[in-house]
Formats: C-alpha cells, structure tokens, sequence
C-alpha cells in the first residue's frame, strides 16, 4: 500500500468518526419508535437492525442498545467504515454478496446465540436501491430474532450521485430516527410473505420519519 493509501487508513476514520459527531450534535434530532427497541433489551433479548445503504453516515449514532456487530463490505471503502465503527465501539462482520458473502453470512448466524444486536443494510453493498436482499430474509429465518425497520432523514444535506444516492446531512438542520414495530419469521407464512411484510415495514418507517419532519415544515432531503 502506498503512502497516502497507509495514511488514509490511518488519519481517514478518526476525522470521518470527528465529522460524524459533529454532525450529530450540530442538528436537531429527534427518535421516533425507539421504545419498539428498548422493548426488546428490557426483556434481555436482541434484534437484527436493518436500514438502506444511503442513510449510513450518521446511524451509529442512532443506534442507542447494548453493542451490535454490523455487517460491512469485504471491500477498501468497507474497512475505512469498519474502522470508523471502532471509534463508537461497533464490530464488524466482513463479507457481502461479491466477496466473502457466504462466510459472512455463517457468521451473522453463529452470532444470533449471542447478546449482540445484528445490523445489515439489506440493498447494500451494491444495490439495487431499497431493494431487499435475501440475506436480511434468511438470517430472520434461521436465528429466529425479531428484525427492527429503522430509518433517519433529515431536513439539510447533499445526496451523492451514487448508486444508493448516498445521504450527507449538513447542519442547523433538524433530522429524525424512526424504529419500526418488530418483525418475526412466521414458518407458516413463508419466505416471500416475509420478505413482503419486511419490505411493507421499511417502507412505512421511512414514511413515519419523513411525516415527523413535515410536522416542522420542512420535507426530507
């Protein structure tokens, strides 16, 4: 690796995990749903957490539970993320559908006997766009762990000319964290009614968060 690539290995995630802070506390933010959560650790229990690619940047910090292992992409950019992850003591599984899937995915699911919470951007690392992936579907199935929708947006920022129009959020701005109502596998119902409810949950969280916003006038970037 050369120099400048060592260098942004090294100095990259600390300034990304300084921006993100700063962001974060520069808006106005709010939580919707986090009870739905809370619920779930109260009772000793844990959750896969699931979010879209573009809403990334500033989730660590709405992630409020007892510690979580996210899965991140075996990629450069997925280590510079996973070492930013360490900052605000969040591990990492490596692996996504191109590279390493298949054992990240034995991973997550040896895991799921563990009192770790489970996070995965279901249309990611890829895309397509808010499409659901199997691997959110079958790690519900197999760890029989309640899957929590969540969502943020936010009033001011940038979207990215990326494959996942990824969100930067600018701040004096305001922004809102909305959690979905738990959802379990049912073995009666199927795989594609689950993916279907899954997909029907992500949807109607992200619609509760953008509705909060409205309230103060302001739409969703």
């Amino acid at each position: 690796m050369r120099l400048g690539g060592r260098l942004l290995v090294v100095v990259g995630p600390f300034l990304a995990a300084f921006v993100i802070r700063l962001l974060f506390s520069l808006n106005r933010i709010e939580f919707v749903g986090e009870a739905q959560p809370q619920a779930i650790w109260r009772r000793g229990e844990h959750l896969i957490l699931a979010f879209w690619h573009d809403q990334l940047l500033l989730m660590v910090k709405g992630y409020r539970g007892p510690g979580s292992k996210i899965l991140i992409s075996a990629s450069k950019d997925g280590e510079l993320i996973a070492r930013v992850m360490r900052y605000f003591g969040q591990q990492a599984v490596r692996g996504s559908s191109s590279r390493g899937g298949r054992a990240a995915f034995k991973e997550l699911v040896a895991l799921s006997r563990e009192k770790v919470d489970l996070v995965i951007t279901p249309d990611g690392p890829k895309g397509p766009r808010h499409e659901l992936k199997d691997g959110l579907v079958q790690l519900a199935r197999l760890s029989g762990r309640p899957v929590v929708p969540m969502a943020f947006v936010c009033s001011r920022g940038h979207r990215f000319n990326s494959w996942d129009r990824f969100l930067l959020p600018y701040p004096f701005g305001r922004g809102v964290f909305a959690f979905g109502e738990p959802l379990r596998f049912d073995r009666e119902e199927g795989v594609e009614r689950f993916r279907e409810r899954l997909i029907e949950a992500m949807e109607l969280n992200q619609q509760t968060a953008q509705a909060r916003l409205e309230e103060y006038g302001v739409s969703a970037v």
